[in-house]
Parts: C-alpha cells; sequence; structure tokens
C-alpha cells in the first residue's frame, strides 16, 4: 500500500514537482501552478500557465490551433515520461494515461491497476 506521505512532504507534491520539472525539460519553461490529486485508483495532475513566451504570442495572434497542434505532439513524446514519473513515486502501475491541453492548461491522468490506500 501506498504511503501519502514521502522524505519531502507529500506523494502528490512530489509528482507535481517532477511534472513541473519534465515540463521544463521539454519545452524551457515549467507551468508556474501545478496541482496532484490522488484518489482510489487515479492520479490526476493539474499544470497551469503552462505556455511559453512564443506559444502565448501565437494564441494572442489568433493562432490558437497551431499552439494546440505542437502541444498534442509533445505530448506524445512526453507521455512515457510522465508515466514512469508517477510510477516511480507512486509505487503503482500506469493502466492507462490520458493527457490534454485546455487553453493554458495541461492535465494529466493515469489510471493505475491498484487502488491507494488512505
Amino acid at each position: 500500500m501506498l504511503k501519502l506521505q514521502s522524505e519531502n512532504g507529500t506523494v502528490a507534491a512530489d509528482i507535481s514537482r517532477g511534472a513541473v520539472q519534465l515540463l521544463r525539460e521539454y519545452t524551457g519553461r515549467g507551468p508556474t501552478k501545478a496541482r496532484t490529486v490522488i484518489s482510489k485508483d487515479t492520479v490526476a495532475i493539474i499544470l497551469g500557465d503552462t505556455l511559453t513566451r512564443g506559444e502565448s504570442r501565437l494564441v494572442a495572434a489568433g493562432d490558437q490551433a497551431h499552439v494546440h497542434q505542437t502541444r498534442n505532439i509533445l505530448q506524445e513524446l512526453m507521455r512515457d515520461d510522465f508515466v514512469e514519473l508517477v510510477e516511480k513515486l507512486s509505487g503503482r502501475t500506469v493502466e492507462a494515461f490520458f493527457s490534454d491541453n485546455p487553453r493554458r492548461r495541461r492535465i494529466e491522468i493515469t489510471h493505475c491497476e491498484e487502488p491507494f490506500a488512505r
């Protein structure tokens, strides 16, 4: 059973920090907001203010579709790294991974094969 406390605080906080670092490695800039919610057999990572300056300018110029398409490609590239992050820090095997980029957010949801202990 997963202990929801870690050496650095909580597993959720560790996952949030790891997700911010991972996004920074891929895009050159990490999100300014991050929150992870662990519930039963699900880990949801909500990242806010994720766009780079260039992406923000493209959105302001009306080219949201280009930014969304590029972010979707990045999501596919990052998928295995996000799964590895959640598995390593949670101690659970990820069965399914879902990701989306609505506006200036990024949402990662993983479904784990075994429920978390409370």
